[in-house]
């Protein structure tokens, strides 16, 4: 059994012990005191748009299902039948029908978690097992709250509210809805899901790991580069696509200055955006254009000023806001993770757009590319490695010391290639592993 001290000698300020990433008593504590404790992404509010659609995902590796009822509310249950434990959705999405029906025995319940009818009810007079007892409804997660139609769960009653658990890092989703003329974004269709087999903290470690960027992707960036400058010698144009890939060409210096990170006490960070994401072709122009019209002027400026590649929401989101994407994590083993690759439209924006957070989301962010394969591999030959016995420590040196502590309890870096962020997320984990109760 490990104790307060035992994973309190685990992380050093510069330094973290590889049993971190593997040991499977550490990771189950993980679950209990950091997983279950924290808030959990469950959804949008615009995937089930109707009485009935229903949504599945895990916290903390338990079933759960978002739902909307008929009063027009967007509920999260544990889909769990209180009668003999089956789940009770049987697709990750769907529309329940007239009510939430079990397949085992037929129970049936309304879309806001009640019992609504029992076949052969009358076998249980006189017993506790009635319409009306709690018990037998739909459990619910223990915390709901949503943010601006970003649905997130907890397992802790005693969880802070949602949006001072955020913190400053709710420019992550103000980003991204900020740029509909509505001030909304709509989920489309289902995600890209990648089963890793490595540990949820090197996904989460490597989205602010600037240094990585020009080495892991380097050939990608190659590749993309050279038919840039094709494309470049024979029209005069380079498309912005082709741009999404080709900066990891970029010398390092560039990638040091551009890319600072502020990283906050609970966890979370944002880190700096390099991309030039405001083009001035007449589909972005009319963007703008929507933008002044709906906000004014001085707040279009300020939505379109920003500077944000990655906001990291700890201990398990990833959003890029400019480009309207959304990553979670669902730790499954020491070794196995789930992350979940999300993509958004901006409501009432014009579908050009729409086009260019899709590039973004199959060139870089699904399965199918080479910047993501690249990342898969490192991953696991991290976890890999990690079964040599030797060194125990993983480093986290870089620019250790030198970092600008504000303030706020915040650290900013000044330069992008400091391992602040890494260092960050293991002084939230402590925090979370260091509570008991």
């Amino acid at each position: 059994m490990i104790d307060e001290g035992g994973i309190a000698a685990l992380v050093r300020p510069d330094s973290v012990h590889g049993r971190c990433y593997t040991d499977a008593e550490l990771f189950e504590l993980e679950i209990r005191r950091l997983w279950s404790r924290a808030w959990i992404y469950a959804g949008h509010e615009s995937q089930v748009k109707r009485p009935g659609d229903y949504a599945t995902f895990e916290a903390a590796r338990q079933p759960m299902m978002m739902i909307r009822g008929r009063d027009g509310a967007v509920r999260v249950f544990f889909d769990r039948c209180p009668h003999r434990g089956a789940r009770l959705c049987g697709r990750r999405r769907g529309n329940a029908g007239e009510s939430i029906r079990c397949s085992y025995h037929g129970w049936s319940f309304e879309f806001d978690g009640r019992l609504d009818s029992i076949p052969y009810a009358k076998g249980y007079e006189g017993t506790s097992l009635q319409r009306g007892n709690p018990e037998f409804d739909l459990a619910g997660a223990p915390r709901t709250q949503s943010y601006r139609g970003f649905v997130f769960v907890s397992l802790d009653p005693d969880v802070p509210p949602l949006a001072e658990w955020l913190g400053p890092a709710r420019i992550g989703i103000d980003d991204m809805c900020d740029r509909s003329p509505e001030g909304e974004v709509e989920a489309v269709g289902d995600c890209h899901r990648v089963v890793q087999r490595s540990n949820w903290k090197f996904f989460m470690e490597n989205q602010l790991d600037v240094s990585h960027a020009m080495v892991t992707h380097e050939s990608t960036g190659r590749a993309a580069l050279e038919v840039e400058d094709d494309i470049a010698a024979r029209t005069g144009q380079r498309p912005l696509h082709y741009h999404m890939l080709s900066a990891f060409t970029w010398p390092t210096h560039k990638w040091n200055e551009l890319m600072l990170t502020t990283n906050y006490p609970n966890g979370h960070s944002v880190l700096g955006g390099y991309m030039a994401l405001r083009p001035q072709d007449p589909d972005s122009l009319e963007h703008e254009r929507q933008l002044a019209a709906a906000w004014g002027e001085a707040k279009k400026e300020e939505i379109l000023s920003r500077s944000i590649h990655h906001v990291l929401i700890y201990p398990g989101i990833s959003i890029q806001p400019p480009l309207q994407q959304l990553r979670v994590l669902r730790p499954v083993a020491p070794d196995r993770t789930v992350s979940e690759i999300w993509h958004f439209r901006l409501k009432g924006v014009n579908e050009p757009i729409y086009r260019r957070a899709l590039w973004y989301y199959n060139l870089v962010n699904s399965p199918s590319t080479m910047v993501n394969a690249d990342d898969l591999e490192n991953w696991n030959r991290i976890q890999r490695g990690l079964a040599a016995g030797r060194p125990e420590w993983l480093s986290f040196h870089r620019n250790a010391g030198q970092d600008e502590l504000l303030e706020s309890g915040a650290v900013r870096t000044r330069e992008g290639l400091s391992e602040a962020p890494l260092r960050n997320q293991f002084r939230a984990w402590l925090g979370y592993m260091g509570r008991e109760s």
